[in-house]
């Protein structure tokens, strides 16, 4: 990450961990592990030593050194050139860096009321640091000079790329803008900051709060036995014992909407589930949106844009909001109308039950798995014994191995983010050491949604010597009862292989600075994706998929059955994206925003106007919407079908060789999209691996929308 924005990029993106009131560290105290030399295996953090208490001085002080090392950049009487003022800048902030990584990726899974009380206190602090570096007017002139004059400095590639992206970050921080529209603009960060921050501390604690209590059995009719038994679990948990608790949290709600035969229940569900945030409540978030997409608005405008997506895009693979659309708009009639399909198939269903009314939201997923299993002969649970979630990770490291090479030993012994985490030491194929996986599956309270990848340590070098990253994946799957294997969906097995995919880029990548580390954020997602492919091929499953109980590798039948299905369900799956693509980007190339602006009747007309059908809500609604509102897909969320068209090209290049494993392609791969961070353009980075630029007929084909 490019360290003039370090403070506030983390401070947008991350939060923070532990539980304990005091913020500052008392007479007596444990030592401030930050202040020292991580002793620990692989310089990992020391996550058994950090309180929440030295979080507040570790992050004081780290702003301080840094706002010292800037200082030292400006008044060095040496005239600027690449070392001591580009390279120096992006050096700057070790201590920063250090606590924020520990700070940031330890909220997101273990967070608690105090926690969000200190992110409230430091995230103001971060915001003004930030614009403090990114608003300095000489250290703006040493780097403008640098930029300048770069000839003179005979720099590589890399280099060039570092001074390219330091250089632009200042320009797009407001360092041209005169000193009323920089106060401005100080004014309007620390806004966005905090409305980001707000919007997902409400999501979390309306996912947390809702409970569907059932207390008697026959109500649980329809569900699987494991899921009955995890509600048990959680009702026992919460102090109900005798009951079932579901809650909102995916793993939980997702099957109940599947599988649970009371109509009545799953719309009670349904309605939770969809109306988070938006329940007039102190954790509503309809006001927290409207001011958000305003103060974006305001600062892009200040910025000489004429709305907030153009700002974005500018520095993606897509480049302007025409090219977005474009593509949107190139899937969304056929993935509208298979979903129409898809929905007579449903309701098909209801009259074949000898239902009296067409189907809603809360049937969906119900009545579309008997669909799938009318025509298909496949019940999901068929496949769940064969996905358990220790053999799927083999899977994972087995795919990996047979691409690269490389090797993934488990690490006992070793610090961990949460004591339900798994642990992984990754080496090359010539047994160097490349860095530390962290692995984190199963849903908590204090943990957000969803699933994803992130990290603890970036890749650089220090003294001509490479440091290896320490990447984390995150998950949400239901933590089984005692004794009980945890059993994956399909779905779930390929969202391990997708945050895998993050994993191999971080671990993967090498570069010398942290400024050209980053690639834009509609490519971010072909590494991932691609990997995605891998776990439905026969030849993996044959490896991975074996029955928990038996070992049984999975039956030749039930494959064939999976593959024959597979392209069902594509119209609900692609068009409830689309919507929340289209959402996303209808708010952010907004040219102003109306004082009476309701947020409900936006999200309706931008939809209703494209002709979704009732019973598919957006994926995300507006008032849980994470993605954009907290910041770090904002104008962006259409990068997974970006990136989808780039991932499913990929794949082909393997398929057309007749090897899946083919290793001169996955060297290719690798040298080309993993090795290399930003350094080159993100689309001669996919032209040098594949060697012409991708088409979407493979998109198309895969989704079975063509």
């Amino acid at each position: 990450m490019n360290k003039t924005l370090m403070a506030a990029g983390l401070a947008v993106i991350l939060g923070a961990c532990s539980s304990s009131k005091k913020s500052d560290v008392a007479e007596g105290a444990t030592p401030n592990p930050f202040f020292a030399e991580y002793t620990t295996p692989f310089g990992v953090p020391p996550f058994d030593q950090i309180e929440v208490a030295h979080y507040k001085p570790a992050l004081l002080k780290g702003m301080e050194e840094q706002s010292k090392e800037i200082e030292a950049i400006v008044a060095n009487p040496d005239a600027p050139t690449f070392e001591n003022t580009i390279v120096a800048l992006d050096q700057s902030g070790e201590l920063l860096t250090k606590v924020m990584y520990a700070f940031g990726g330890q909220s997101s899974v273990n967070t608690t009321d105090e926690i969000q009380e200190l992110e409230r206190e430091l995230y103001p602090l971060l915001s003004k640091h930030s614009d403090d570096i990114s608003l300095n007017p000489k250290l703006f002139a040493r780097v403008k000079s640098v930029y300048e004059n770069q000839a003179s400095f005979h720099l590589d590639k890399e280099q060039k790329k570092l001074l390219e992206e330091t250089y632009k970050s200042f320009v797009r921080g407001g360092a041209n803008l005169p000193e009323d529209k920089q106060a401005k603009l100080r004014e309007l960060n620390e806004k966005i900051s905090m409305l980001q921050l707000t919007f997902g501390q409400n999501t979390l604690k309306e996912t947390n709060d809702f409970q569907l209590v059932i207390d008697n059995k026959e109500d649980l009719s329809g569900l699987p036995e494991d899921v009955i038994v995890k509600a048990a679990q959680t009702a026992q948990e919460n102090g109900l014992d005798g009951k079932w608790v579901f809650t909102l949290h995916n793993p939980s709600v997702m099957p109940f909407l599947q599988y649970a035969d009371k109509r009545d229940l799953r719309e009670k569900i349904f309605k939770a589930y969809t109306n988070r945030g938006n329940n007039n409540n102190e954790n509503d978030n309809k006001e927290v949106v409207k001011q958000l997409v305003a103060a974006r608005l305001e600062k892009a405008r200040l910025m000489g844009y004429e709305d907030y997506a153009a700002f974005v895009l500018e520095e993606n693979m897509a480049k302007n909001e025409k090219n977005v659309y474009d593509l949107l708009d190139k899937i969304w009639p056929s993935a509208l109308a298979k979903a129409k399909e898809e929905l007579a198939d449903i309701n098909a269903e209801i009259k074949k039950e000898g239902g009296n009314y067409e189907a809603e939201g809360w049937d969906w997923r119900y009545y579309f798995e008997k669909a799938k299993k009318a025509k298909y002969n496949l019940d999901e649970n068929e496949m769940r014994p064969y996905f358990e979630l220790g053999h799927v990770r083999e899977g994972i490291f087995y795919v990996a191995n047979k691409l690269y090479g490389i090797t993934f030993t488990e690490i006992k012994d070793i610090p961990k983010p949460d004591p339900d985490a798994l642990a992984f030491e990754c080496k090359d194929k010539d047994g160097t050491h490349l860095g530390v996986l962290y692995m984190d599956f199963f849903t908590r309270p204090g943990k957000g949604g969803g699933a994803w990848c992130g990290g603890y340590r970036s890749q650089t070098y220090k003294d001509g010597k490479r440091v290896a990253p320490v990447v984390t994946t995150v998950f949400n799957f239901s933590k089984p009862a005692e004794g009980q294997p945890a059993l994956l969906t399909a779905d779930e097995t390929e969202t391990v292989f997708h945050e895998f995919g993050h994993a191999l880029h971080g671990l993967f990548c090498d570069v010398h600075y942290y400024g050209v580390s980053d690639v834009p954020r509609d490519f971010v997602e072909l590494p991932s994706q691609v990997d995605e492919h891998w776990a439905v091929e026969p030849e993996v499953l044959k490896v991975y998929a074996k029955h928990y109980q038996t070992g049984e590798v999975i039956p030749q039948a039930l494959v064939d059955k999976m593959i024959k299905s597979g392209k069902y369900g594509q119209g609900f799956a692609t068009t409830e994206y689309l919507a929340a693509s289209y959402l996303d980007m209808d708010y952010h190339v907004l040219k102003e925003i109306p004082a009476d602006l309701d947020i409900e009747k936006f999200e309706a007309k931008v939809l209703g106007d494209r002709g979704l059908i009732r019973q598919i809500p957006s994926r995300y609604r507006s008032t849980y919407f994470g993605h954009t509102m907290e910041g770090g897909y904002t104008a962006g969320y259409y990068s997974y079908i970006w990136a989808e068209v780039l991932d499913c090209d990929a794949f082909q290049a393997y398929k057309e060789t007749g090897n899946i494993f083919n290793p001169e392609v996955a060297s290719k791969f690798r040298k080309y999209v993993l090795t290399p961070g930003g350094i080159d353009d993100a689309m001669d980075m996919y032209v040098n691996f594949r060697g012409k630029q991708p088409s979407i007929d493979p998109l198309l084909e895969n989704r079975g929308l063509k």
